[in-house]
């Protein structure tokens, strides 16, 4: 990736619905151009797709808590995110290092529907125990940005 994909990854990055004109504008390159690059950005997996940012207060999920897993026994990753991914509230998951074998964050759409949430977590037959610390206040969340 040089210094021009670069740019144009942030300005998709600033306004993924920008044209390719637009992009082109900033970064010097005919629209056909900004395509070609945004085609091999995707094939090459540096781009994964286009999304819309949603809040997840307005879709009423705005209780959020990341909680450390500690599993019974040696459990691989794939049979960690097997039991995890039919938990709704589950919106990320990750292995880590330390004393936990993951660390899950949860969304819910208030602490009742948390709680609920995290009996279930609980429940699963790989988990030993569980630390949760909920979330009071987001104080930052940036997205990637390819130029640093």
């Amino acid at each position: 990736m040089n210094s021009l994909d670069q740019q144009i990854v942030s300005c998709l990055v600033t306004n993924a619905r920008a044209s390719y004109a637009e992009i082109g504008k900033v970064v010097g390159l005919s629209a056909p151009a900004v395509k070609r690059r945004v085609d091999r950005l995707l094939e090459t997996g540096v781009l994964r797709g286009f999304t819309a940012v949603v809040d997840p207060e307005a879709l009423g999920r705005g209780t959020e808590a990341f909680v450390e897993v500690h599993c019974r026994g040696n459990i691989s990753p794939a049979r960690i995110r097997a039991r995890l991914e039919p938990l709704p509230e589950v919106v990320a998951a990750y292995t880590v290092t330390g004393a936990a074998d993951a660390i899950v964050h949860l969304r819910a759409a208030d602490i009742h529907q948390l709680e609920t949430a995290l009996e279930r977590l609980r429940g699963l037959e790989i988990v030993d125990r569980t630390v949760s610390t909920v979330v009071l206040s987001r104080l930052l969340e940036r997205p990637p940005n390819p130029a640093t």
